[in-house]
C-alpha cells in the first residue's frame, strides 16, 4: 500500500495522529515521521485487555492476588442486636416514666444465647459484644451507674433510645456484597472472607510473562564485561515490576540473531499470557525484533509513539491469545513504558480502576521538541497535602542509575514546551 495511503487512512480511524506539511516529499519521510501519540497508543493497548481465568485458593495464599468473585455477607452484619458497651439493658420507657433504680434479673455475656427480661421493671447485665436482651431497647455503661445489693441506678440525667446498640444489618444486610471482585486482597479483604466463612477464595489466574533482553553487547550478570559490553540489567527490573504486580515471571537474554529471536518467541507465545521484550525494536541493522515478530504472524497495534524517552514502542497480539510488549532498550526508556503503559493494561484486564494520580511540578521545566515527555520526578507533599513533583536532572534515556533518585514519571503533554511551576500533571509513581 502506498505509505501516504497508509497513513490516511490510519488517521481517519485514530484521528490527527501527526501534522506533516509536506506529503508529497518522499514517501521514506512520511514513514519515519508517523507516530502515534501517548492517548492513543493508551486507547488501543486498553482495547486489547483480555480475560483472565479464575482458579480457587486456600485463605492462607489469598493474600496479594486478585478476587474473581464478590465476597457477599452470608447474614446480616453484625447478625444480632449487638450490645457496645458494658452495662445495663433496660426498657427505654422505664426511664422515660421516671424510674431510674432498676433490679438485676440475669446477666449476659458475649457469646451466650439470648436473654430475655422477664420484668420491664429490671434491667439485665450487658457485656460489650454481648445480643441484645429480648425486651429491652437501650444501654447504660457502668460510668453512668451506681451498682449496690445488685440493683443499678442510673446516675445521668440525659439518656437516648437505642443507646450503645450496633443494630442487626446495619454495616451489611445477607446477599449484599462487602468486596467487588477485581480487588486486590489485602489483610481486610482476608478478615471478610474469614467472617463469612471463605475458606477458599475464586481468585484470578497468575499471569504468566516472559522478559526478553536482546543484544550482543549484554552478559549475564555473573560475568565480568568486556570494555564494549555491559551487564544485562533491563530484564531484571521488568521482572522485578512484574513479580510486584503478583506475576510469574522468566528472564531471557537472547542474542541479536533474527533465527534464535524468531524460535523462541515462537515456543513463548505457547507458553506465556505476556511477551515483554527489551531492546531490538527500533530501526537499526540489527533491530531484529518487529521482523521476527511479524514473521511469527503476530498482528502489530501499533510501533512508533510520539514522547520521549520511549518512542520506538511496539505493541501487538498473537493469534494464540499472547499480548506482546517490544520495548526500547535504554534502560530508562524500557522502564517508563512499563510502569505508563503494561500496568495500565494489567489493572484493566484484571478489572482494577485506579483513580489517575496529578501532582503539582514544584520548578518551572522546558522541553522543545513536540513529544510528550515523561520527566523524572521526586515526589514529595505539602503542607496541604498536595503531590509535588520536583524534577531529576538525569542524563537521557541511558541513565540506569539516575532511576533510584527519582520516585516517578512526570507526564508533559506534547502541544506546549514550557511547563510552569504550580501546574498539575499525570504522574506515574514506580516507588
Amino acid at each position: 500500500m502506498n505509505l501516504v495511503l497508509f497513513y490516511q487512512i490510519f488517521s481517519e480511524k485514530y484521528g490527527n495522529l501527526l501534522t506533516i506539511k509536506n506529503v508529497d516529499k518522499a514517501e521514506k519521510k512520511v514513514l519515519y515521521e508517523y507516530m502515534i501519540t501517548v492517548e492513543q497508543a493508551e486507547q488501543i493497548i486498553l482495547e486489547n485487555t483480555i480475560q483472565i481465568p479464575a482458579e480457587k485458593v486456600g485463605i492462607n495464599d489469598a493474600l496479594g492476588r486478585i478476587l474473581a468473585e464478590d465476597l457477599c455477607a452470608d447474614r446480616d452484619f453484625p447478625p444480632f442486636n449487638r450490645v457496645t458497651m458494658d452495662g445495663i439493658a433496660i426498657r427505654f420507657e422505664q426511664w422515660r416514666s421516671g424510674q431510674t433504680a432498676f433490679s438485676i434479673e440475669a446477666t449476659a455475656a458475649a457469646g451466650n444465647p439470648e436473654k430475655t427480661l422477664g420484668n420491664n421493671q429490671n434491667c439485665i447485665e450487658v457485656m460489650t459484644g454481648a445480643m441484645l436482651p429480648v425486651n429491652t431497647d437501650t444501654v447504660i455503661r457502668y460510668e453512668d451507674l451506681s451498682i449496690k445489693d445488685k440493683v443499678a441506678t442510673i446516675t445521668v440525667d440525659n439518656l437516648l433510645v437505642g443507646q450503645n446498640i450496633h443494630l442487626q444489618g446495619s454495616d451489611r444486610k445477607n446477599g449484599d456484597i462487602i468486596v467487588p471482585k477485581g480487588r486486590k486482597i489485602s489483610a481486610a479483604e482476608i478478615g471478610v472472607a474469614a467472617t463469612i466463612g471463605k475458606a477458599e477464595i475464586l481468585v484470578q489466574r497468575k499471569l504468566r510473562a516472559v522478559v526478553i533482553s536482546t543484544g550482543e553487547e549484554i552478559v549475564s550478570i555473573t560475568e565480568t564485561p568486556l570494555p564494549h559490553q555491559i551487564r544485562t540489567s533491563n530484564g531484571y527490573a521488568l521482572q522485578a515490576c512484574l513479580k510486584n504486580w503478583g506475576l510469574e515471571t522468566e528472564n531471557v537474554l537472547l542474542p541479536d540473531d533474527q533465527a534464535i529471536i524468531e524460535s523462541k518467541i515462537a515456543e513463548f507465545m505457547e507458553t506465556f499470557d505476556v511477551l515483554i521484550l527489551s531492546g531490538g525494536v527500533s530501526a537499526g541493522k540489527f533491530d531484529f525484533v518487529p521482523q521476527a515478530l511479524e514473521n511469527q504472524g503476530v498482528k502489530k497495534l501499533f510501533h512508533k509513539v510520539s514522547q520521549r524517552p520511549g518512542k520506538p514502542f511496539w505493541f501487538g497480539k498473537s493469534a494464540k491469545g499472547s499480548s506482546i510488549f517490544a520495548l526500547p532498550g535504554n534502560p530508562v526508556s524500557t522502564f517508563m513504558c512499563l510502569n505508563r503503559y503494561f500496568k495500565k493494561w494489567l489493572d484493566a484486564s484484571q478489572g482494577i480502576e485506579n483513580e489517575q494520580l496529578m501532582a503539582e511540578l514544584a520548578e518551572d521545566f522546558t522541553f522543545k521538541p513536540e513529544l510528550t515527555f515523561f520527566l523524572q520526578v521526586k515526589l514529595s507533599y505539602s503542607l496541604t497535602g498536595k503531590i509535588l513533583a520536583s524534577p531529576v536532572e538525569g542524563h537521557g534515556s541511558g541513565d540506569l542509575a539516575n532511576l533510584v533518585e527519582a520516585d516517578a514519571f512526570l507526564e508533559l503533554p506534547l502541544e506546549r514546551s514550557f511547563f510552569n511551576k504550580g501546574e498539575v500533571f499525570k504522574v506515574f509513581m514506580y516507588r
